[in-house]
């Protein structure tokens, strides 16, 4: 018998039907003298092994694990993209299943916003202003109000037993959605663990995503400028050189087909630029590489964390 047979996760369509399931999976768990902890896995379906590594690191460190799988309207200032955007949960749940989830959260959008459009939506600051927030007005915005309410859907039952652990799974690829995720969960107080994942790249080195798919496999090779401009920036951070992040920008912009949007080194933690270590000085202490760039009309971020070696 397949993994999928044996972990075959059941799909739910309502909050009522995942808070009901989940108190009864942490509940099991805690008679059988685990740990009743949920680990939550917020995606918005199309799911690839970047998805499947989150999950399983999920599956690693909890009783439950749940997926939800939601194209999020308020995410896309454009609505061609969002109708364009991926939807098999068939196929989501063959790879959930391989990587261990109990539970798949699939709900429709009348069960997300029942009223429509928001009146009410979070704002995510001066984080979300800059970088993809500047490319793409209001995605940040949308992608924190429904993560809030997906990290609400996810929160145990306060019947269940006390010792019940929450914890929420993000993958590092998105690094300013993480970092507001994380000012989310810091400043409102949310009583939720947020667990990053690194990273998952293909052979060659470009960062998994599902947009990945709309290219070509001319353009797949040309985006592989983008890791390798990261790697040069690690290189030099690891050995404690000055970064020059002017030679990774123009290696970017050298490359066929490659439209450069940005290319920043910040501080993990704000997100705002350095002002130095970067040109001249040797590189100490850590900082993040942002870069996002059009490839065949295909818009690509990846990010790479630096730490002096």
């Amino acid at each position: 018998m397949s993994r999928h047979e044996e972990h075959a996760p059941r799909i739910v369509r309502t909050v009522a039907e995942l808070k009901a399931v989940g108190r009864e999976l942490l509940e099991a768990a805690a008679a059988e003298g685990r740990e009743a902890s949920l680990g939550l896995v917020p995606t918005m379906g199309a799911l690839h092994e970047g998805h499947a590594r989150l999950i399983a690191q999920a599956r690693d460190e909890n009783a439950v694990v749940v997926v939800t799988d939601f194209v999020n309207r308020l995410q896309f200032d454009d609505s061609a993209d969002f109708e364009r955007y991926p939807r098999d949960l068939e196929a989501d749940a063959a790879i959930a299943a391989g990587a261990g989830a109990d539970l798949i959260f699939a709900p429709e959008e009348r069960e997300v916003y029942p009223d429509g459009r928001p009146r009410v939506l979070l704002s995510a600051g001066t984080l979300g202003e800059r970088f993809e927030g500047a490319s793409r007005p209001g995605h940040f915005d949308g992608m924190l109000t429904v993560v809030a309410k997906l990290l609400h859907y996810g929160m145990p039952d306060p019947a269940t037993p006390a010792a019940t652990t929450y914890r929420a799974y993000f993958g590092q690829k998105d690094a300013q959605q993480l970092a507001i995720v994380r000012r989310l969960v810091h400043d409102l107080d949310y009583p939720v663990t947020i667990r990053p994942v690194p990273i998952v790249r293909s052979a060659g080195g470009l960062a998994l995503s599902s947009r990945n798919r709309f290219l070509t496999d001319e353009q797949s090779d040309a985006a592989l400028v983008l890791s390798r401009s990261l790697f040069l920036m690690k290189q030099r951070a690891d050995a404690r050189l000055p970064l020059q992040p002017a030679e990774a920008v123009a290696m970017i912009e050298s490359a066929t087909g490659v439209e450069l949007d940005y290319f920043e080194v910040v501080d993990p933690g704000t997100l705002e630029p350095l002002a130095f270590n970067c040109a001249e000085t040797p590189f100490s202490g850590e900082a993040l590489v942002l870069v996002a760039a059009r490839v065949g009309g295909v818009r690509l971020i990846d990010n790479m964390p630096l730490t002096a070696g």
